[in-house]
């Protein structure tokens, strides 16, 4: 989709509408996209879509077929204004792969109202989605400890939403991805070698013929490639693979039943067979407490799915995009469990020498740092948008990569935990 304008709700056009009749379209406005809360049973989250946003901003346009969309409940007045719209504000926000907890202000965006208001569904629709994908992904990356995850979930969700799936899944630390169109448009490595449909391809009048689909496969991929060998019995499929490939067979994969039982097996059947370096992945609706369950067992890699791009194993960030000031003076709902904090805000995080974090600092824009009792402080917010432009030089895939793991190693402890619990770092708010 090469327009991202008509990504988008219908109000958000009618409050332009509206507001071009009076003064408060052109005035000076602060939106802040936070989460109130943590899904439940989360101790953190991680922010990610944040380089989606500024990429679908300059893709932000009204051409012919969008106001043909909008003609049917624009007048003439609100169409000429959008004909010309373009985003001239500027936004700053939390780089990707930063950690962030209830009230952080994730991203703030500095522009007229109209123009500012314009982009609640478009903002809130990426950082949602892809920090949720971000956050569930980081929970089993940790409970996986050394060991490699691939995700596999393009089949699982909607195609265009299996790419940034991919994007946030590497940015929290998944070592490689099933998708090819993450590969190309964002560099994510991508594997994968068979189904069970190949192994049943196979099969013929006389019956299956596992031994014939493992030896294609290897004429095509190699000795180093994996086998799939649970399609008929996985004892046989073991024995089989190693007769086709011999002991420097690169890996089998195990997609279902008591994967903890079936991998202690395995191992020991491939160890007997003289296949001592075959490493075993396992797959199949795996989540972070299945792959912390599997922590002692002889599991080298591990292949997520469902439970990645789902709501179930990635529930809703829970993000809100909200008006905070206007012209300079603070502004707040104060509707009961949906409340808001009026004011630009600026957060920093306080952690002690040895970076182990302490708390998040919420204070005014403006004024001056609140004392932090000599803990070491950093700002979060970076700039990312300038006058309508993305800055020189903003983060990519790899640092944000490498900044979420140097963040979650700074967690106190009991924030890496899978159990329910309190957010690993409360929030201070100094806000006057």
């Amino acid at each position: 989709m090469d327009n991202t304008a008509l990504l988008t709700d219908h109000y958000e056009v009618t409050m332009v509408r509206a507001a071009l009749r009076h003064p408060i379209a052109h005035r000076r406005c602060v939106f802040e996209v936070f989460a109130r809360r943590l899904p439940d049973g989360r101790r953190y989250g991680v922010v990610a879509g944040t380089g989606r946003v500024i990429d679908e901003l300059a893709r932000f346009r009204f051409g012919d077929e969008e106001i043909a969309v909008l003609e049917r409940f624009c007048d003439a007045e609100t169409i000429a204004w959008l004909r010309d719209y373009r985003f001239s504000g500027d936004i700053d926000g939390y780089r990707e792969g930063e950690l962030y907890f209830p009230g952080s202000p994730i991203l703030t965006v500095r522009a007229s109202f109209a123009e500012g208001v314009l982009l609640e569904t478009l903002i809130l629709s990426i950082l949602n989605h892809d920090s949720a994908i971000a956050s569930a992904a980081a929970r089993m990356v940790s409970a996986a400890g050394n060991r490699p995850i691939i995700e596999m979930g393009s089949r699982r969700t909607h195609e265009r939403a299996a790419v940034s799936s991919s994007r946030a899944a590497y940015i929290a630390g998944v070592a490689a991805t099933s998708n090819l169109e993450a590969a190309r448009t964002y560099g994510v490595p991508s594997a994968g070698t068979a189904a069970h449909a190949f192994t049943l391809g196979f099969a013929g009048p006389d019956g299956p013929d596992e031994k014939a689909a493992f030896a294609a496969q290897i004429e095509a991929l190699g000795v180093g490639t994996t086998l799939l060998v649970d399609t008929y019995d996985i004892t046989a499929g073991v024995r089989n693979a190693i007769e086709v490939a011999g002991p420097e067979l690169g890996a089998v994969r195990i997609d279902s039943g008591d994967l903890g039982v079936l991998a202690r097996q395995v191992r020991d059947q491939l160890d007997s067979l003289g296949a001592t370096g075959t490493k075993i992945v396992v797959s199949g609706d795996l989540d972070e407490y299945a792959i912390a369950s599997l922590r002692a067992e002889p599991v080298d890699t591990y292949g997520v799915g469902t439970s990645l791009v789902t709501g179930s194993g990635a529930p809703t960030a829970g993000m809100v995009y909200k008006l905070v000031e206007v012209d300079g003076t603070p502004v707040a709902k104060r509707a009961s469990h949906k409340e808001s904090r009026g004011g630009a805000k600026t957060a920093v995080r306080a952690a002690r020498p040895s970076g182990t974090i302490v708390e998040e600092i919420i204070h005014r824009t403006g004024d001056p740092l609140p004392d932090t009792h000599g803990l070491v402080t950093r700002d979060l917010q970076i700039p990312l948008v300038r006058s309508g432009e993305p800055v020189d030089d903003l983060p990519n895939l790899s640092d944000a990569r490498d900044h979420l793991g140097r963040g979650l190693v700074s967690l106190p402890w009991e924030g890496l935990g899978l159990s329910h619990g309190d957010p690993a770092v409360p929030t201070r708010y100094v806000l006057g």
